[in-house]
């Protein structure tokens, strides 16, 4: 079985397959100061409860933003499952075509949603993910990754407000009734979704007419997707398991 970790700054999802078969995931803190044992615990528990025999892990990808975590998932990974796990970066085979200035710059969980993209979806694309910050990727007709869009994400924005504005609550990020809102915490909830919304189209508009393609699908993922599409039709698909997929393909093309 294959395990695999996308690491953001602020959540860890895990995945494990079996072959191409996504059989269990999960979604945890991304924690710099946890050492390697309080990982493999957490870790064996998340096993457990899923009933899956972590023991049948015989290889392990990781995609990490985060730098300061590496040290403490890479020994977890060599003394829970005795397995040097490949790390997506320089030197790892993607198939992807990085247009950037400096490709080195792209980040890994930017790459590794577009190697599943393209593979999925088989169009020009737009991928928006919905992360600590949200990141918006353009593909083009012919697989290439362009470049894109780095935004503040949700919560980065809502804790922005509750730390810089004195009067403003720390709030939870859904949404509201309406968009004219009769108190604080529904007005702040409005501002966040709906005007993550408008963003959405706004960049997307833009970004289609850039890439002057008729035909593009426009791809979200991410922890809060879900919500936002609810709130804007400019996402053609949400794919929760974009960035997983995208490690297991990772995978298949370096496990040789």
């Amino acid at each position: 079985m294959l395990l695999v970790f996308d690491v953001g700054n602020t959540n860890m999802v895990l995945g494990v397959y079996d072959g191409s078969k996504l059989i269990s995931d999960w979604r945890i803190n991304t924690d710099p100061n946890k050492t390697s044992d309080e990982y493999g615990v957490l870790i064996k528990n998340l096993f457990d409860s899923s009933k899956v025999d972590m023991t049948l892990v015989d290889s392990i990808i990781i995609s990490s933003v985060v730098p300061a975590v590496m040290h403490s998932l890479e020994n977890f990974c060599m003394k829970y499952c005795g397995i040097s796990p490949l790390v997506v970066g320089p030197g790892i085979k993607t198939g992807l075509n990085i247009k950037y200035d400096d490709p080195k710059m792209v980040g890994a969980d930017r790459i590794v949603n577009a190697v599943a993209a393209i593979a999925k979806y088989k169009k020009p694309l737009i991928i928006i993910d919905f992360g600590t910050a949200t990141t918006y990727c353009a593909i083009s007709g012919k697989g290439e990754y362009l470049g894109g869009v780095i935004a503040p994400g949700i919560k980065i924005s809502s804790e922005a407000l509750f730390q810089k504005a004195s009067k403003l609550p720390r709030v939870e990020i859904v949404k509201p009734e309406c968009i004219i809102c009769k108190d604080t915490i529904s007005s702040i909830q409005a501002g966040l979704v709906y005007g993550y919304a408008g963003q959405c189209e706004k960049i997307v508009e833009l970004m289609k007419e850039e890439l002057g393609d008729d035909e593009v699908l426009v791809i979200g993922t991410g922890g809060l997707a879900n919500m936002i599409a609810t709130q804007t039709d400019v996402m053609d698909y949400v794919d929760g398991d974009l960035t997983l997929e995208g490690l297991r393909l990772i995978y298949e093309k370096n496990k040789a």
